[in-house]
């Protein structure tokens, strides 16, 4: 089972107490998966979904917010995946029921966005993203990338959407993917925050395990390869060193040099994997990692010239 089915099936337990934000939770799955069927005068709101506890939540909250007739239709899918689909059919005795889940305005026109009636409380904002998320929603496993989105078919609901997020300072952003329109939000942080706020707090906790475990493993990573990059570089000058030394040695002997570079020069060929502030601690006295480097500079620009000579 992925990490977004996981959450989906915490969140379908949740239960609220308040009406308010029972119906912000049920407007919100029913404007992201429902579709409105008008037959001579009589309403129907058909909301369809592939996930069984999303589909138990949807009748639950219709059959004890509005106290609606509901009934659960469950169709086998016959191709790729053949899982099942469910369509839970809600009808509503009118338009006041259709207003009160903000799709209708008196006017009996589609009302755009996210009605302000239905989130104006903290509450049922959370509530509402909730719904959005269980309708539309998926989150990757933080073992990847970290990535949340919500998708929509109507522009309008993924800016009202968006908005609503920003208010949780959560960084939403919307893309648009072929006829969908993505809200998404990226950052590790944000995603937790949205998690906590929506009432996932066993998937919150899972992906901040992973997290803090990837952090740490990248942390370690960073040292082993920043070590390896100093060892490396370490390596490659005490080679050009000796190499250099060689060719003093071999053109004018160590003993033209003066004391300084000669009793460093013979240090660094006794031990060529020893580190300049190592070799400086070797020198009586004793001499800093820059005093090494200095002389060592000095035979390698003493060997260039005897090259080029």
């Amino acid at each position: 089972m992925s990490f977004s089915t996981e959450t989906k099936e915490e969140l379908a337990r949740i239960t609220e107490k308040k009406v308010c934000c029972n119906l912000a939770e049920l407007a919100a799955l029913v404007r992201m998966d429902g579709t409105l069927q008008i037959s001579n005068r009589a309403y129907a709101l058909n909301v369809i979904t592939e996930n069984a506890p999303v589909a138990r939540k949807v009748y639950r909250l219709a059959k004890t917010v509005l106290d609606l007739p509901v009934d659960i239709v469950v169709r086998r899918k016959l191709r790729l995946k053949k899982n099942n689909s469910y369509m839970v059919k809600i009808y509503p005795r009118g338009m006041a029921d259709l207003q009160r889940l903000g799709i209708l305005d008196e006017n009996e026109e589609i009302l755009p966005g996210i009605p302000e009636v239905l989130v104006k409380n903290r509450c049922d904002r959370r509530a509402y993203l909730r719904g959005a998320f269980l309708a539309g929603g998926s989150i990757n496993n933080p073992e990847g990338t970290y990535h949340l989105e919500i998708i929509t078919n109507d522009i309008l609901h993924a800016d009202a959407l968006s908005e609503l997020l920003n208010k949780f300072g959560l960084g939403a952003k919307v893309s648009t993917r072929k006829n969908w329109h993505v809200v998404y939000i990226k950052e590790s942080e944000h995603i937790v925050e949205f998690l906590g706020l929506i009432g996932a707090h066993r998937a919150l906790l899972e992906f901040e395990n992973v997290r803090v475990f990837k952090d740490m493993r990248n942390q370690v990573n960073r040292l082993v390869n920043c070590e390896t990059a100093n060892l490396n570089k370490t390596v490659d000058a005490s080679v050009r060193q000796v190499e250099n030394i060689q060719i003093v040695a071999n053109t004018i002997g160590l003993q033209a040099l003066p004391e300084p570079l000669q009793e460093i020069a013979e240090l660094r060929l006794q031990f060529p994997d020893a580190s300049l502030k190592e070799l400086g601690e070797m020198l009586q006295p004793k001499v800093g990692k820059s005093g090494v480097n200095h002389r060592m500079r000095k035979i390698d620009e003493m060997a260039d010239k005897l090259r080029q000579g």
